[in-house]
């Protein structure tokens, strides 16, 4: 008699715990506006532990269609997992604390499968009245469960809401650009665009449309991690390569060009890079940090006669080329690291640099060694 109050107390303690968790993690992943610093979040597990798995089935396709659209599914996914997992965990939980007080039920659960079959109908609801709950604990737990499962549908049709207002919003700014950057974007092509067309006011009005949207990135995809994960809906898009063509162009006018819209870019430079810092923060394992600026000097270079050539007043060679590896040096690998865990389709300067004639002799050099020692 002893030994079984103490397993049923045992039950609604474990039970009592795992609701604690599960509702703080909810409140920290959905409700609370903010990432928190160093916050349980397990469904962040959850969500790079899938994502793994995704990637790896993704990058095994040889039809880039067919990848880019299996990759665009996981964030709706991912979603829909987070709270089917919530939901298993909360029905776990209220069955063990009505497992704990199974004599205060009518009539009484038979086995530990049983109280959690009356879990998961209370919470959905979907209670056929085939069990009652007669006294006071095992009533506070169904009423408190069936509030639970409420609030939780709430939830979830308010993040989803959320999410995709936000990501539409994301992703107005970069189906525009295609028309001044390109697709895939380019910051150098956004230059030549602005010169070619005579549209300077136009350069002037993207940097401080893209101001507002780091701005507005920077508090959404922190407040949501989830966003980073969808993609942009249209060929040769992604709104992290039309974020990075932007701030290519920004850094090219502070170092290479004298342009009236440096002030601007200024501003664009100081945003994105607060955005850069706080995604590196959220997502370190894929933003490493180094002080290159990831492109060689021979791009630079043949993007400075890109710009000569398009009438741009450029300044000497090696002073613009200093002054631009050290600004780009601050943006460049975290950005890099980030596309290239997404998998998305590399830009100019922006994705899998792999294909660069001396990282390839790098490549084979370590091979050699390894075969060597």
């Amino acid at each position: 008699m002893l030994l079984a109050t103490m397993l049923h107390w045992g039950e609604i303690a474990a039970g009592i715990a795992l609701l604690f968790i599960v509702l703080y993690d909810v409140f920290q992943s959905v409700v609370l506006p903010r990432p928190a610093i160093n916050k349980l979040a397990t469904v962040r597990y959850l969500v790079r532990g899938i994502y793994w798995i995704w990637r790896w089935v993704g990058n095994r396709m040889e039809n880039i269609p067919r990848r880019e659209r299996w990759l665009a599914s996981y964030g709706p996914v991912a979603v829909l997992t987070i709270f089917l997992a919530w939901g298993l965990a909360l029905v776990l939980a209220y069955g063990m604390i009505i497992d704990g007080v199974r004599d205060e039920m009518r009539p009484v659960p038979g086995n530990f499968g049983t109280s959690v079959y009356f879990s998961a109908t209370t919470l959905v609801p979907l209670s056929y009245g085939d069990f009652v709950p007669e006294g006071v604990p095992a009533r506070l737990a169904t009423i408190a469960e069936s509030a639970t499962g409420v609030i939780l549908a709430a939830l979830a049709i308010t993040l989803l809401f959320s999410l995709y207002e936000s990501f539409q919003r994301r992703e107005e700014l970069v189906v525009t650009l295609d028309a001044f950057a390109g697709a895939p974007p380019s910051g150098v092509q956004m230059l030549e665009t602005a010169s070619s067309h005579g549209m300077p006011e136009e350069l002037v009005k993207t940097f401080d449309d893209w101001r507002q949207w780091a701005a507005a990135v920077l508090e959404s995809h922190l407040a949501y991690p989830m966003l980073v994960f969808f993609r942009s809906s249209h060929d040769n898009e992604a709104w992290l390569n039309s974020f990075g063509a932007v701030m290519d162009a920004a850094v090219l006018v502070m170092s290479t060009v004298d342009d009236k819209s440096e002030g601007p870019a200024k501003l664009m430079y100081r945003v994105g890079n607060h955005l850069v810092e706080d995604l590196s923060w959220y997502f370190r394992r894929w933003t490493p940090r180094s002080d290159s600026p990831i492109i060689e000097r021979f791009e630079f270079d043949q993007a400075w006669e890109r710009l000569r050539k398009a009438g741009y007043h450029c300044k000497p060679a090696d002073e613009a080329w200093t002054t631009f590896a050290r600004l780009r040096s601050t943006y460049a690998s975290p950005i890099n690291g980030l596309a290239r865990a997404l998998v998305i389709i590399p830009a100019e300067w922006i994705g899998d640099r792999s294909y660069l004639p001396h990282r390839v002799r790098e490549t084979r050099r370590r091979r050699f060694r390894r075969r060597r020692d």
